[in-house]
C-alpha cells in the first residue's frame, strides 16, 4: 500500500511540477553569490523608499525572500512589504503567547527536539491528535510554531526539518482551511525556512486531501516534500538524521519534548 502511495505522489508531481528557470540554473555558485549581492543591493534601496521603517532588515531575511523569488527583486520586494506588514498587524506583540493558542496546544501535536545532519532543527508533528480548531487561532499557533524553531536555529543556519506521522489520520482530523492558511503562512512569511519534509505512515485516505492541498503548495516547497515508505522508513531517516537526534518513535533515542516546553 506504501509503495503505491509513493507512485501516486510521483504521478501528482510529475504534471503539476513546473521548470526550473534555466538561466539561473547555470549560474555555478560563485557567480550566483555576486548575482545575489547585486540585487540585494538594489532591493535594500527599494525596500527603504517603500518602507523606511524597514532599514533594519538584515541581509539573510531579504536574500531567503530574493531565492523565494528566483532572484526577482520587484517580486521579492513586495513580499517583503506584505510579510513585514503582516507582521506588524498579527503579531503586534512581536511574539505568540501560548495563552492565545491554548486549544492547539492542549491536543499534544507537535513536538520539537534534535537536529539533523546540517544542523537544521527538527520538528514532529502527529497529525492524529489534531483537531480543527478556529482559524485564527490555528494560524496564530502556526506563527508560535515558526518563530519558535527559527529561534532554535544554531548559527548560520536557516532551515528546519519537518516530519508529518499520519499513523492514525482520518478525515476528522482534516481542516482544510486551517491547512491552506498554515501553507500561506509557511510559504509567504517564512520562506526559505522549511529544508526537507518527511511525510511517513501515510494512509490512503490522506491521498484524497493531498489531490486537494497540492496545487496551492509552490514549486520549490513540493521539491522538499518526501513520502517514505513504511518498510523504509527508519532507513530514510537515518540519511540525514543520527540515531541520537532521532525521535524513539522512528526508531531514534530522544523522547518527544512537545513545543512549548523547548
Amino acid at each position: 500500500m506504501t509503495s503505491y502511495l509513493s507512485q501516486k505522489f510521483q504521478y501528482l508531481t510529475s504534471f503539476s511540477s513546473e521548470p526550473e528557470d534555466v538561466k539561473e540554473g547555470e549560474l555555478n555558485s560563485e557567480n550566483r553569490q555576486e548575482l545575489e549581492q547585486s540585487k540585494l543591493i538594489i532591493m535594500k534601496s527599494l525596500i527603504e523608499k517603500q518602507d523606511p521603517s524597514a532599514k533594519d532588515v538584515d541581509d539573510l531575511m531579504m536574500r531567503r525572500f530574493l531565492r523565494a523569488r528566483d532572484l526577482d527583486v520587484e517580486k521579492a520586494t513586495d513580499m517583503l512589504i506584505k510579510y513585514l506588514k503582516w507582521r506588524i498587524e498579527f503579531v503586534p506583540n512581536g511574539c505568540i503567547s501560548p495563552s492565545e493558542i491554548r486549544n492547539d496546544l492542549s491536543q499534544n501535536k507537535l513536538f520539537m527536539q534534535g537536529y539533523d545532519k546540517t544542523g537544521s532543527p527538527i520538528l514532529v508533528v502527529l497529525a492524529a491528535r489534531r483537531k480543527p480548531t478556529p482559524v485564527p487561532e490555528f494560524k496564530r499557533f502556526v506563527t508560535y510554531v515558526l518563530d519558535k524553531v527559527c529561534a532554535r536555529m544554531p548559527s548560520g543556519q536557516e532551515k528546519f526539518t519537518f516530519i508529518a506521522d499520519l499513523d492514525g489520520w482520518g478525515f476528522a482530523n482534516n481542516d482544510m482551511h486551517g491547512s491552506l492558511a498554515a501553507l500561506s503562512i509557511l510559504q509567504d512569511c517564512y520562506p526559505e525556512r522549511l529544508g526537507k519534509m518527511f511525510v511517513v505512515n501515510v494512509p490512503y485516505i490522506f491521498m484524497t486531501v493531498w489531490k486537494m492541498l497540492y496545487p496551492f503548495i509552490d514549486k520549490k516547497t513540493k521539491k522538499k516534500i518526501n513520502f517514505v515508505e513504511n518498510d523504509k522508513l527508519q532507513q530514510t531517516l537515518l540519511q540525514d538524521i543520527d540515531e541520537s537526534q532521532l525521535a524513539n518513535i522512528f526508531g531514534g533515542t530522544l523522547e518527544l519534548v512537545p513545543i512549548e516546553d523547548c
